[in-house]
């Protein structure tokens, strides 16, 4: 007969490396402490990478360069957390903008907008994962390019915004069809439809 923690990981590799968990997932398999402690033992046998209070990773290995084992990214960590609960999220601030290569910095603390709960998730070391909540009609957008284009220019300002910036953002608006945002215009300002439109002309 397995044991919890054997059961765990023969579930987990099943879905793959990189795969994100949380020992949520799996509270059909024993009491919460018994599978907390499985969890615990799979990451001190590193079969599992703890990457936060709650969350863990059954690894990517990469042989190919020997680089061992991939850490997760925070895009990958936060699109695990909003599928666990159920939120929408969008990245904003600094993030938004070396999303869309409109910034070369990435902050130590990553921001995203949520429909979900305010939390703030710590990551090794002083990097962390902050989810701020907005409400629902904020994150309306159907097109994530078109919510993420939103905030990165707001993010900018108007007025902020350089002529190799916009150049470049027009650019990425041409590689997507008009189809899929025009759906979204009414939930997006003014002058950011201006850019759009002027993008495609």
């Amino acid at each position: 007969m397995q044991s919890t923690e054997d059961r765990i990981i023969t579930s987990i590799s099943k879905r793959g490396r990189g795969t994100i968990i949380s020992p949520l997932d799996y509270a059909g398999y024993g009491d919460s402490k018994a599978v907390q402690k499985a969890f615990e033992r799979l990451a001190v046998s590193q079969k599992l990478i703890r990457v936060a209070r709650g969350i863990y990773c059954y690894p990517k290995i990469d042989k190919a360069l020997g680089l061992g084992v991939l850490y997760p990214t925070f895009e990958e960590i936060a699109a695990a957390i909003a599928r666990r609960d159920k939120a929408k999220i969008v990245p904003t601030g600094i993030y938004a903008l070396n999303k869309l290569g409109l910034s070369t910095q990435l902050p130590m603390n990553v921001v995203y907008l949520t429909d979900g709960s305010s939390r703030k998730v710590r990551l090794d070391g002083e990097r962390g994962i902050q989810f701020k909540h907005t409400a629902k009609k904020n994150l309306a957008c159907q097109n994530d390019f078109a919510m993420l284009l939103t905030f990165a220019l707001r993010e900018i300002g108007e007025n902020n915004l350089t002529a190799e910036q916009l150049a470049h953002v027009q650019e990425l608006i041409k590689s997507v069809p008009i189809e899929t945002i025009k759906k979204d215009f009414a939930l997006i300002p003014a002058w950011i439809r201006k850019i759009i439109f002027a993008s495609y002309e």
